[in-house]
């Protein structure tokens, strides 16, 4: 299947703890190790020195390296601790630095996405559920399959590798779906997105545009 490709899925992680022995971070790295056997080309953004949002010009050279990244990409996986039921802080300031355009190019629009959380107990779903939403509003191709690690300490040998369990099988699938869906649909990105709002948008600034140089023209 690779050979009718010009080159490897891009898949970027985020993860949402700056603790050293950070579980999001881990499953994230986890993840990594799996998609890029399947074929993939993965990069890290570490959120250390990120600023909060609105804090700084966008300038600044941490958001312009995620920014940048964010473009690279063609499908992106999201890690997040559950922290008083819902994703994290530093997970939410890394996409709010995401805008949905940049002039004419969208960092998010038409990546495909994997949603993934750990919780310190039991099973959960809210951190996931809430990524789910972001990545709709990110005009993102959320996939269907999703990971929830419970009580994730549990679940890691000291090295950081994830020990085998139906949880480590989870993230498998996870990362076998994602691969897919990345390779099927990143050809087709700009039919896919491709809106009626968006192109009578379009055609009314041209409208506008065509008639001001008329003006200009005639003064």
């Amino acid at each position: 299947m690779m050979s009718s490709f010009t080159h490897k899925p891009r898949i970027l992680f985020l993860y949402g703890s700056l603790r050293e022995r950070s579980y999001s971070r881990l499953l994230a790295e986890e993840a990594a190790r799996i998609i890029e056997e399947l074929g993939a080309e993965v990069r890290f953004f570490n959120p250390q020195e990120l600023p909060i949002y609105g804090s700084v010009p966008d300038t600044h050279p941490k958001v312009q390296e995620l920014r940048e990244l964010s473009l690279w990409s063609e499908g992106q996986v999201w890690s997040s601790p559950e922290m008083h039921g819902n994703i994290t802080g530093i997970i939410k300031n890394q996409i709010d630095w995401i805008p949905l355009s940049i002039g004419a190019v969208r960092p998010t629009q038409g990546r495909t996405l994997a949603v993934m959380q750990v919780s310190g107990g039991s099973q959960s779903f809210n951190a996931v559920n809430s990524l789910r939403i972001l990545g709709r509003w990110m005009r993102m191709f959320t996939i269907p399959n999703q990971s929830s690690v419970a009580k994730a300490y549990q679940e890691f040998h000291e090295d950081g590798t994830m020990k085998d369990s139906p949880y480590r099988d989870r993230v498998i699938d996870v990362m076998e779906e994602l691969y897919k869906f990345t390779m099927l649909l990143r050809e087709q990105v700009d039919y896919l997105t491709d809106r009626h709002s968006e192109r009578k948008e379009k055609a009314a600034k041209e409208t506008i545009a065509i008639a001001n140089r008329a003006l200009e023209t005639k003064s």
